[in-house]
């Protein structure tokens, strides 16, 4: 742990986010909670449904890939925006993910710069009130990871250890969150 006279960076509390697995904890939140938004499916379903490719004379003699190929090509970028629309929503939450985000970058800050973490939560609850019930609901959680992770043997469950400057890119992520 650094002293508490060094400057803590963004990046710091980043890097160490990335390395205890919560960014990855919080990405498979924001995924689950994208697979679970049905605006979201319904309107790609309405968009596929009223494409271009599908709609035109023609397009039952294509094969399967190249309908797949031609929709990507019309479908992907919108599709993506209302995702990431979906996501900064999600992000910004002030009441659900939003809320957790921040405070666990601040419980993180104040940890990496030997601060304790103040007194009162955002929202006027006293904080030894709330770590009193975390405590209590991390067992039950720790109990359900240890579920998760029986059920998802071939997952390998140590966090690896990234830099700030890896990239995910956003191919990836629309993959996952399409399957």
């Amino acid at each position: 742990m650094e002293s508490s006279s060094s400057v803590i960076t963004p990046e710091d509390v980043l890097e160490s986010l990335m390395n205890d697995g919560t960014i990855d904890t919080l990405r498979l939140k924001i995924i689950n909670q994208l697979k679970a938004n049905e605006d979201l499916k319904s309107t790609t379903i309405k968009m596929v449904e009223q494409s271009k490719v599908l709609n035109t004379p023609g397009a039952e003699k294509q094969t399967k890939r190249e309908l797949f190929d031609a929709l990507r090509q019309e479908l992907e970028t919108p599709v993506l925006e209302k995702a990431s629309k979906s996501v900064w929503e999600l992000i910004l939450d002030g009441n659900g993910l939003g809320r957790e985000i921040n405070e666990t970058v601040e419980k993180v800050f104040c940890r990496l710069s030997g601060r304790e973490p103040p007194l009162f939560a955002p929202n006027g609850e006293l904080q030894s009130e709330k770590g009193k019930e975390k405590k209590a609901e991390k067992g039950k959680g720790k109990e359900k990871e240890k579920e998760y992770q029986n059920e998802n043997d071939n997952v390998d469950p140590t966090p690896k250890k990234r830099k700030l400057d890896e990239k995910t890119k956003a191919k990836d992520s629309a993959e996952e969150v399409a399957n």
